[in-house]
């Protein structure tokens, strides 16, 4: 009998190794798959990613007063700051031969803007020196220092210059000194005085409102989804109309109707001097505050609630509570030991969404949160759309998403984020 052993490796049909041609199947049909989904990758690139990475790029992004002022900085690095004493006659000079093509360029202005968010009044510096300097013959027409105490006594001021100094390099931590209420002195970074103390009072104040209104959900929305997910398919589709009922309804008519319903002369204060719980003298005051801003808000976010707990609490096998109560069980014992546990993770899902969304809500808070009941998210969308001072905006944003990523972390160690559930 012949020895027909093969020692050798297994091969394809055509003559290749077995391991190797299906080494190379398996990653072309990878490709394929990513030639799949590449259109959708490429578009969630350019639209959401490219442009956080831009955003966060802002908050330590400092080009512009090296750029604009290239030569007054060079002549400004041997300058003691704290001498108390202005720089000597060649930063001047500097300072004009830049000022002079930085206005012809028009650009005079936006450093101008740029070092005002760190010391008001540098920006009608260079305002009004822009209109003059252009004029001015800089082979000739020196002494500078002169010239430009005479236009504003502003740049006799040793902290101008410290300003202009501290602000000089390409990159800088002074947004994110802002965002945390301090600033850059003369000693290094320094807490702000106590009255310009106010973004950590709001990122204390959002997280504290985020998670009242994420409770407030559970507490609202946990009855409704039992009642969804135990009442017959007919029911439960009627029912669930309602509750996708607000999502069909404009966020701004959501909000303004709480702030006709909350207001002293509204609705809910009309009702309860109608019926006699509260006097004509005394209504209530719910709007512009912390309690407007959360009733708003949990009527608002509830849907995002109820819908992952009905969806958990659909898989729960009723048979459970049917045995748990032949065992003699109350129906408190057999909700509490059996029932809620199995829906803790629709909990979990909806408390992340709630949280997320809440955390960063401005639209809402702005119309009935008054003073007392606005989130950091407003002051972001200030900065953006109103101060124009986008690097503050992206350091305060950087720092919220550090946070909402910490307390991602810290609620994956506690609870467990493969313990979340949507179904």
């Amino acid at each position: 009998m012949s020895d027909t052993t093969q020692t050798g490796p297994v091969l394809a049909a055509d003559g290749t190794p077995l391991k190797r041609s299906l080494a190379r199947a398996l990653r072309m049909q990878k490709i394929r798959a990513l030639m799949l989904i590449a259109p959708l990758l490429l578009f969630v690139l350019l639209t959401f990613i490219l442009p956080i990475a831009d955003m966060l790029f802002r908050s330590v992004e400092n080009q512009i007063v090296s750029e604009t002022l290239p030569r007054t900085v060079v002549a400004l690095k041997d300058w003691d700051a704290s001498s108390g004493e202005t720089p000597d006659e060649a930063v001047y000079a500097a300072l004009a031969e830049d000022m002079k093509i930085a206005a012809q360029a028009k650009l005079h202005t936006r450093v101008g803007s740029r070092l005002n968010y760190e010391k008001p009044g540098i920006s009608s510096l260079f305002r009004k020196a822009g209109r003059k300097v252009k004029k001015w013959d800089i082979e000739n027409d020196g002494p500078f220092k002169e010239k430009f105490l005479d236009l504003h006594k502003g740049w006799g001021d040793p902290d101008v210059w410290r300003t202009i100094q501290t602000y000089s390099p390409k990159f800088t931590n002074g947004y994110f000194l802002n965002a945390a209420d301090m600033q850059k002195g003369a000693d290094g970074a320094e807490m702000r005085p106590e009255n310009e103390r106010i973004y950590w009072t709001l990122f204390k104040r959002t997280l504290f409102m985020s998670l009242v209104i994420t409770t407030s959900c559970i507490v609202l929305g946990y009855p409704v989804a039992w009642i969804l997910a135990n009442l017959p398919s007919k029911s439960a589709n009627l029912l669930m109309i309602l509750v996708l009922l607000p999502f069909w309804t404009s966020l701004l008519v959501r909000t303004s109707a709480w702030k006709v319903m909350l207001q002293q002369q509204g609705v809910i204060n009309d009702t309860l001097v109608w019926l006699g719980l509260v006097a004509d003298d005394a209504r209530l005051v719910m709007i512009n505050n912390q309690f407007g801003t959360i009733v708003a808000m949990t009527h608002i976010l509830l849907p995002f609630m109820i819908l992952p707990m009905y969806s958990v609490m659909q898989t729960i096998n009723p048979t459970y509570l049917r045995a748990a109560k032949s065992l003699g069980a109350t129906n408190w014992t057999s909700f509490w030991r059996v029932y809620f546990p199995q829906s803790v993770p629709g909990i979990g899902a909806g408390s992340i969404l709630v949280f997320i969304l809440s955390i960063g809500y401005y639209i809402t808070p702005e119309l009935v949160g008054g003073t007392k009941g606005v989130f950091i998210s407003n002051r972001i969308a200030f900065h953006i759309s109103t101060s124009l001072n986008w690097g503050l905006a992206a350091a305060l944003g950087a720092i919220l998403l550090a946070v909402v990523l910490l307390l991602y972390y810290a609620y994956d160690k506690i609870v467990g984020i493969d313990n979340v559930k949507l179904g």
